[in-house]
């Protein structure tokens, strides 16, 4: 047998409480006591006392007080896990006023969502940069019995698989990528979430937790290098834009000789097409406003 089948057959399971209406117990207790009071009055009225009726009036108030050391609150989006001597005997997850035997221990615990921001690590992404990431994590417990016995803290535990999980998709994405050839953190914010989600939940499975939604609420440059990755990034966009501009003036260029041509505005031979495309690609590419100058002689 391998040890991950071992440590899925001592995982613990939750299972439901045999527990009773808190109320119902209230009424059987008060009941009780009044038993009790009646009859030590009626035991000790007369001019002998009646041990009998003492007695009876001894059992009666002994179990009704005893009733009383069984009655404990749940609040909405609470659980209690009872316990007999240490040993798991099921949960109780019915809000209220409730009731179990007294020698059965109630440990509570929230089951409601929980909202977590981890703190801000830093983590080498998938070309070697090191960055910094934080996450912001809404979990909540589905199975108490994985939560209170199968791991030491499941709070603790919640936390530091949070930040094990950043780590891990973090070194696998590449911060940015300015070709968007491939997923980045930067720009992939959907995909790397809904990742980070599925890796929290199978991580988190072992403390019976889920986790109902994640994202990046932090991710930057580490400050070693946020300098030099900035002129990098605006280096890279200076060279896309100057592309781009290249791009466009080729084809007003082509369109333009190719109008010229076709509506026979004007003849060019090879040499003076090339002088025409190297004025307007300097007048198309140039950061300064062209200066016109007038022919006013022959074109030759």
């Amino acid at each position: 047998m391998s040890v991950n089948e071992t440590v899925a057959l001592n995982r613990s399971r939750e299972t439901p409480a045999l527990t009773q209406n808190g109320f119902a117990m209230l009424f059987v207790s008060l009941g009780l006591l009044g038993i009790a009071a009646w009859a030590f009055f009626s035991g000790v009225g007369g001019d002998q006392p009646n041990g009998f009726v003492l007695l009876v009036a001894g059992l009666a108030a002994a179990a009704g007080g005893l009733i009383l050391c069984g009655f404990y609150m749940i609040n909405p989006n609470e659980a209690a896990a009872i316990q007999l001597f240490g040993a798991y005997k099921g949960t109780d997850r019915n809000e209220g006023l409730r009731w179990v035997l007294p020698w059965l221990s109630r440990k509570k615990i929230a089951v409601r969502a929980n909202n977590v921001i981890s703190e801000k690590i830093k983590v080498n992404d998938a070309r070697g940069n090191p960055i910094e990431m934080a996450a912001q994590v809404v979990w909540r417990v589905t199975d108490t019995a994985q939560a209170l016995f199968d791991v030491d803290d499941y709070r603790e535990f919640v936390t530091a698989q949070i930040e094990a999980a950043v780590r891990k998709i973090g070194s696998r994405y590449p911060y940015d990528d300015i070709e968007h050839a491939e997923v980045t953190l930067r720009e992939n914010h959907e995909e790397v979430g809904a990742e980070l989600r599925l890796a929290l939940i199978e991580r988190l499975s072992v403390a019976g937790i889920t986790v109902d939604e994640c994202g990046l609420t932090h991710l930057a440059y580490a400050p070693e290098i946020a300098g030099a990755m900035l002129r990098r990034q605006q280096a890279e966009a200076v060279i896309a834009a100057r592309a781009k501009l290249v791009e466009g003036a080729v084809s007003m260029v082509e369109m333009a000789l190719n109008q010229l041509s076709a509506k026979n505005v004007v003849h060019l031979d090879d040499e003076r097409r090339a002088a025409m495309v190297s004025n307007l690609m300097v007048v198309l590419c140039g950061e300064q406003e062209a200066s016109p100058v007038v022919n006013a002689g022959s074109l030759y």
